[in-house]
Order: C-alpha cells, then structure tokens, then sequence
C-alpha cells in the first residue's frame, strides 16, 4: 500500500534525539488497516521518499498516530531542519 501526506519534521527526545514526521490521521487510519499484515514487534516496516531520498525503515506507533524516523542522511541530503514540513511518499510493507 503506498500513501502521500505532508508532516513536520520533528524532534523526540530520549536517550539520543531522533527525528520523525508524524502521521496525520487520514494516513494514520491508512496504516492501521493493513498493520496486521505487517506488524512485526509492534513496528511497521516503510519504504519512503522526502524529496530526492529514498529510505527504508520502521515506523513507530505514538500519540495515536505512526511516527516516521527520518535518517541523518536524509536530513543532511534534503536540507532539512527541525519545523520544516515535508511531503512523503510511503510504500508500507517489507
């Protein structure tokens, strides 16, 4: 299943900050449809893009929603900072 949003990149703090853009609810809803199908140790294994860069990674269930962990790599290759909003493309599923 593949779905477009917009979201804003930001900061969770723990351990070390990470970064994510959270779902909004019309893509979170998506998501939980097929997460039964592809839920492994309560994570959703994706396939994005944020502009040029293509990734893969897990997302993480948080605040009703499903946030998306975007990579230093990412971040540093787009340019992108906290507050900044971006479009993604997700393919969900391995």
């Amino acid at each position: 299943m593949d779905v477009e949003f917009r979201g804003e990149l930001v900061e969770w703090r723990g351990p070390a900050p990470f970064h994510f853009v959270r779902l909004p609810p019309d893509a979170a809803d998506l998501v939980d449809e097929v997460k039964a199908e592809v839920v492994y140790w309560g994570v959703v294994p994706v396939r994005a893009r944020i502009g040029d860069s293509e990734f893969t990674t897990s997302m993480f269930p948080r605040e009703e929603t499903w946030f998306l962990p975007v990579k230093v790599a990412v971040r540093t290759a787009e340019r992108l900072e906290l507050g900044d909003v971006v479009d993604v493309r997700l393919s969900v599923g391995r």
